[in-house]
C-alpha cells in the first residue's frame, strides 16, 4: 500500500471512520455492473430511470489528473422526529443516512482536503454508485436485502465517495459478494412487508420495495397492494435492517429532538410551500435537509395520522 494511502486510512480510522482507496481504472467495471443488471432486465424501468441515471462515471473536468477513488464510511444513527396533528403526536423514524446526508458529505470532503493538502493532493465529490463501490473496494459486504454492512457498523453508516489525484497503483478490488451469514439466514426475506426480497435472485425486486414508493414524487399515490401497516418510517424503511442479526449492536442507536407543532405539521400535510412556513420551521427543515422532499411529506405523513381514523 502506498505510504500516503496508508497514512490517510490510519488517520480516518482514528476518527472512527472506515476507508478504502481504489484505482480509477475500475470505473468501467463499476459502470458495467449497472448497465449489465439493466440489460438483463433486473431493474424495473421506472426504478432505473428514477434512481440509477444520476451517476457520472467520467473523471471530473476540475480534476483531470484523477487517479483514485476514495470511499469513506461514516457511522450514522436512526433519527426520531416528532409531529403533532389534530391532538395526536407521532414520533417518526428516518433510517441512517437520510437526514443530514449532504452535511456529512461536506464534512468528509473538508476532512479529506485537510488530510491530503500537506501531500499536495486534492479530492472532488463523485456521483457514483456508493454501495457498489463500497463492496468492490472491500470496505463492505452486501446483505440479502442488498443493503451494505461493515463489521462494527452494521448497516448504520453513510458511504461517501470522492475522486482524487492521490496515486493508487495497487488496491483490493474484488467481485461483489454477500455476507456469509446470509447464506443460512432469511430474516430480512421473511419480514419484508412487500415481498421485495426473494430467494431466486441476488437483487431484490426494487419496484416492490417500500423505500422506492415512499421516495417517489408526492403526486404518485402508494399502490393499493401496499398495506398501510407496512409503513414504519416517514421515508425509507427499517424492517429488513431491524431484524438483521448484524445490526443487533447498533439497533437502538437513535438521535434527534426536532419537533413540529400542530400548526407546522398542518402546513406540511396541506402541501404548503416554503414561502408559507414560519422562519423557525424553515430552519428545522434545513437542519433535517427535508426542504427538497416537501412534495412527498403530505402523502407520507397521511399514512401515519390516518391509521387511527
Amino acid at each position: 500500500m502506498d505510504e500516503v494511502v496508508r497514512k490517510l486510512c490510519t488517520q480516518l480510522e482514528g476518527a472512527h471512520l472506515k476507508c478504502r482507496v481504489v484505482s480509477i481504472r475500475h470505473l468501467p467495471e463499476l459502470q458495467e455492473d449497472l448497465t449489465g443488471f439493466h440489460a438483463r432486465g433486473s431493474f424495473n424501468g421506472d426504478f432505473f430511470q428514477e434512481r440509477l441515471t444520476f451517476f457520472d462515471f467520467s473523471p471530473p473536468d476540475d480534476l483531470p489528473a484523477a487517479r483514485s477513488l476514495i470511499v469513506v464510511a461514516v457511522p450514522r444513527p436512526q433519527t426520531r422526529v416528532k409531529f403533532t396533528w389534530q391532538g395526536k403526536t407521532r414520533r417518526l423514524i428516518f433510517p441512517p443516512t437520510y437526514l443530514g446526508h449532504s452535511r456529512i458529505s461536506r464534512q468528509i470532503n473538508e476532512l479529506l482536503e485537510k488530510l491530503l493538502a500537506p501531500f499536495g493532493y486534492r479530492v472532488i465529490p463523485a456521483r457514483l454508485p456508493q454501495k457498489l463501490l463500497a463492496v468492490h473496494s472491500g470496505l463492505a459486504e452486501y446483505g440479502r436485502n442488498n443493503i451494505c454492512y461493515i463489521p462494527g457498523f452494521g448497516s448504520f453508516f453513510q458511504p461517501t465517495v470522492f475522486f482524487s489525484d492521490l496515486p493508487c497503483e495497487e488496491d483490493d478490488w474484488r467481485e461483489l459478494r454477500s455476507m456469509e451469514r446470509c447464506q443460512s439466514c432469511k430474516a430480512c426475506m421473511l419480514k419484508c412487508p412487500t415481498g421485495a426480497i426473494t430467494e431466486e435472485r441476488f437483487l431484490l425486486h426494487a419496484e416492490r420495495c417500500l423505500v422506492f414508493h415512499n421516495e417517489r414524487p408526492g403526486g404518485i399515490p402508494f399502490p393499493s397492494w401496499i398495506d398501510r401497516s407496512a409503513h414504519n418510517c416517514l421515508m425509507g424503511c427499517m424492517i429488513c435492517q431491524k431484524f438483521c442479526p448484524e445490526n443487533k449492536p447498533v439497533l437502538n442507536w437513535f438521535e434527534g429532538d426536532e419537533k413540529f407543532s400542530n400548526e407546522e405539521t398542518t402546513l406540511l400535510m396541506e402541501g404548503a410551500s416554503r414561502e408559507q412556513f414560519p422562519a423557525g420551521m424553515v430552519k428545522k427543515l434545513e437542519r433535517l435537509e427535508l426542504l427538497e422532499d416537501l412534495d412527498k411529506l403530505p402523502r407520507n405523513l397521511d399514512v401515519f395520522f390516518s391509521r387511527s381514523r
